[in-house]
């Protein structure tokens, strides 16, 4: 075994052993015309990754349930992550992470917001440190969204106003937010088009949210392989075109986007109305793509 494989084994997860539930459904078009592409992650661990044929969104079938995946984010999600890359990351080094990440998106969104934003909704804000740059950046009022009790009382220390929660449950009233945030967490998600639909909710008619991505394609490439991309913790991995998708079928529409140098498509998105999107478009592109993904093993 490898380095990296010993420490992965260290760990001592057996993710077979786990509860699993199968996605019967793409979950952006509804299609359950799926191809098989990979029956292992990067970690090693034995899990089964679906492409649609229609619009190629990628997932894994079967997946963790909804309890186990939260006791595999409480447990065994950092300590998996350290032993992967072979560097300690934890809540004390992802706020380092975080406050780097944050910088970088002020920056974006001070390019290309047409005015500063009143109020901010960041969607799984953990301790509100993205939050806070971008309120102290736009001198908005900040509030954040997370099911974590312990990191929302972070932020509430830090003058921010903080809901326990999800998205999907989240219900405002008729309140809305001028920017809402969806920072490195689609990927995790396990109903990305629910989340995306309340996202639209929660954002004013004249306002904005912004979204990042991880494209599968781009990391395929760079690992070599589509089983080095696919993740247990990513139960869905989006290309650009399907995460334009997603968007579409939202209420949103792209008002600029970026490409940072780990393959995360970011994106400014305006409120819009619905719309279907290019379905035959996208059959073609998810056809070049599994064409590649063939290639590449």
């Amino acid at each position: 075994m490898s380095e990296r494989a010993d420490r992965i084994a260290a760990v001592g997860y057996d993710y077979a052993a786990h509860e699993l539930e199968p996605v019967e459904a793409c979950n952006l078009c509804g299609s359950t015309d799926l191809d098989t592409v990979a029956e292992r992650d990067r970690y090693g661990y034995p899990a089964t990754f679906r492409m649609c044929r229609r619009c190629g969104l990628g997932f894994l079938s079967p997946r963790l349930t909804a309890a186990e995946y939260g006791t595999f984010y409480e447990r065994v999600y950092r300590p998996l992550v350290s032993a992967y890359h072979g560097r300690r990351i934890d809540a004390e080094t992802v706020q380092v992470d975080q406050r780097g990440y944050a910088e970088g998106l002020v920056a974006f969104l001070r390019q290309t917001l047409p005015r500063a934003p009143a109020t901010v909704l960041d969607v799984g804000g953990s301790t509100g440190i993205v939050a806070a740059a971008v309120r102290d950046a736009f001198g908005a009022r900040a509030t954040v969204l997370d099911p974590a009790p312990d990191e929302l009382a972070v932020a509430a220390a830090n003058g921010m106003e903080t809901v326990a929660g999800f998205a999907e449950d989240f219900d405002p009233g008729a309140r809305r937010w001028d920017l809402v945030l969806l920072c490195q967490t689609i990927d995790h998600l396990l109903d990305v088009r629910a989340t995306l639909a309340s996202l639209r909710r929660l954002t004013s008619d004249d306002g904005h949210a912004f979204v990042d991505v991880l494209d599968l394609m781009i990391a395929a490439r760079k690992e070599g392989s589509i089983e080095g991309a696919v993740k247990i913790d990513h139960p869905y991995s989006l290309t650009r075109e399907s995460a334009l998708a997603f968007f579409e079928h939202a209420g949103f529409a792209p008002l600029s986007e970026r490409l940072s140098p780990d393959g995360h498509w970011g994106f400014v998105l305006s409120a819009a109305t619905a719309s279907e999107p290019d379905w035959e478009q996208l059959h073609r592109v998810a056809e070049a793509y599994r064409a590649e993904l063939e290639v590449l093993g």
